[in-house]
C-alpha cells in the first residue's frame, strides 16, 4: 500500500488561509497574535504562513519588520533546499525584496551590498542590474553634493540680483539695466548647467561602474 501525503490542515492554518489574499494587515495581525502557536505547526504549514506573513509585511511597507523576518525565509529555504516554492524562486525573490526594503528605508549602501550578492548569483537578471544602478544614483558623491551647493548659492545670488534690479537699478540707474539683466540670466544658466552636467556625469559613472561589475561577475560565473 503506497503512502500519500495527508490533505488535512490544522484549524490555525485554515483560519489564516481564509483571510482574503490582499488583506495584508489582517494577515499580519493574525500571524503576530498566534506566532507561538504557528511556530508549533508542522513545517509545511508553518513555512507557508511564514512566507505569507513576510510577503504581507513588504506589501504594507513595514520594511523594518520585513528586514527582521525575511532572513528567516532565506535561511530556511537554504537549509531545507527549497529551490521552487509554489512556482516561486523564493530565495531570489526574497533576496531582491530584502534589497528593496533597505532601499525604501533610504539605506542605499546596505541595498547596494545585497544587490551585489544578488547579481553575483543572478548576473543576467536585468531587473537586479537596473535596481543597482538606481541604488547607486541615490548615493550622492562629493562632487555632486558640491554641485548642488554651488547651484543653490548661484540661484540665491540670482534672486538677490533680481531684487537689486527691481528696487534700485530700474528706478534710479536705468543705464545699467541691460548689464544687470545679462548678469542674472548668465548666472541662472550657469547654475542650471552645473547641476545638469554634474548629474549627467554621476549617472554616467554609475552606468560604467555597474556595467564593469556585471561584466566581471559574468566572466567569473562563466569560468566557474
Amino acid at each position: 500500500m503506497s503512502a500519500r501525503k495527508s490533505t488535512y490542515h490544522s484549524k490555525l492554518y485554515r483560519d489564516f488561509k481564509a483571510i482574503e489574499g490582499n488583506a495584508y494587515q489582517e494577515m499580519i495581525r493574525y500571524y503576530e497574535d498566534y506566532e507561538t502557536e504557528i511556530r508549533g505547526l508542522d513545517f509545511e504549514e508553518y513555512f507557508d504562513l511564514l512566507v505569507s506573513y513576510v510577503d504581507a509585511l513588504f506589501e504594507v511597507g513595514a520594511y523594518r519588520n520585513h528586514l527582521l523576518m525575511v532572513d528567516v525565509v532565506i535561511e530556511t529555504s537554504i537549509e531545507e533546499n527549497i529551490m521552487l516554492y509554489k512556482g516561486r524562486d523564493l530565495f531570489k525573490e526574497m533576496l531582491f525584496r530584502k534589497a528593496a526594503s533597505h532601499f525604501n528605508r533610504h539605506e542605499h549602501q546596505k541595498a547596494e551590498h545585497i544587490l551585489r550578492q544578488y547579481i553575483r548569483i543572478y548576473p543576467k537578471d536585468e531587473q537586479g542590474i537596473l535596481f543597482m544602478k538606481k541604488c547607486l544614483r541615490k548615493q550622492k558623491p562629493k562632487f555632486l553634493t558640491n554641485a548642488h551647493a554651488i547651484t543653490i548659492f548661484l540661484l540665491l545670488l540670482t534672486a538677490l540680483i533680481i531684487a537689486i534690479e527691481v528696487l534700485f537699478i530700474r528706478p534710479f540707474y536705468g543705464i545699467y539695466v541691460d548689464l544687470i539683466e545679462q548678469s542674472r540670466i548668465s548666472m541662472f544658466i550657469l547654475a542650471c548647467t552645473i547641476l545638469v552636467s554634474m548629474t549627467l556625469v554621476h549617472r554616467w559613472k554609475v552606468e560604467l561602474k555597474v556595467e564593469r561589475f556585471v561584466k566581471q561577475t559574468r566572466a567569473k560565473k562563466k569560468l566557474n
